[in-house]
């Protein structure tokens, strides 16, 4: 141990006693602030990763109005969109106890109007005077990214591409030799007419002879 003590303060570390039943007892020279720290994180990673899920606890009685189970159903479903579960409490009275088929059915109803936000986790049953039902929250799949416009490449091929392009058909090559063919031979012969086109003739004086006679 005195030795242990003397290579800790060398090194201006701690030394820590990790295993103090063991014989020997088991030390390590660290340093324990660092130590401290770094532990003190990972306790707060984790409880960043843990989900704290509450029960969240809704009374309704068998003969209850429409109005107020409408107000009870919204509030089951806003425990559900923030990701509570609901446990639904039917209280029987008297002689509700003999018509348990009631409760049944206003359960029924109940389940109807929050599908889509919750599933049942536990089944309806009789405890007592109670008809209890646990409800836990959809686990909904997140959303695709939709692919920009930016992403979609098209394509172009153009006639200059070596092998890729097609080579003309004889028929093309005749039909580009006619077309030419027909814009070259008007002028041809526009020019030949202006060559051989006679001159006008050019206007005599006649030649009048007078007889002395």
């Amino acid at each position: 141990m005195p030795e242990a003590l003397t290579m800790a303060r060398t090194l201006d570390l701690d030394l820590v006693e990790v295993a103090p039943l063991a014989n020997p007892p088991v030390c390590r020279i660290m340093d324990y602030g660092k130590f401290r720290y770094e532990e003190s994180q990972k306790a707060k990673e984790s409880r960043k990763k843990t989900v704290h899920v509450s029960i969240k606890e809704v009374k309704l009685r068998p003969k209850i109005g429409k109005g107020d189970l409408d107000t009870k159903v919204r509030h089951m479903q806003e425990f559900l969109s923030d990701g509570h579960k609901v446990k639904v409490t039917l209280q029987f009275r008297g002689r509700e106890m003999a018509h348990p088929e009631l409760g049944s059915r206003l359960l029924d109803t109940v389940i109807a109007q929050v599908d889509g936000l919750g599933k049942v986790e536990t089944q309806a049953r009789l405890e007592g005077r109670n008809m209890t039902m646990v409800l836990a929250p959809e686990k909904r799949a997140p959303p695709k990214k939709e692919r920009s416009s930016g992403d979609h490449k098209t394509e172009t091929t153009h006639p200059d591409d070596g092998e890729d392009a097609e080579p003309a058909s004889d028929s093309d090559s005749e039909l580009a030799s006619h077309a030419a063919a027909v814009v070259t031979a008007p002028r041809a012969e526009t020019q030949a007419a202006a060559h051989d086109e006679p001159t006008p003739p050019q206007d005599v004086a006649p030649d009048i002879s007078t007889d002395p006679s």
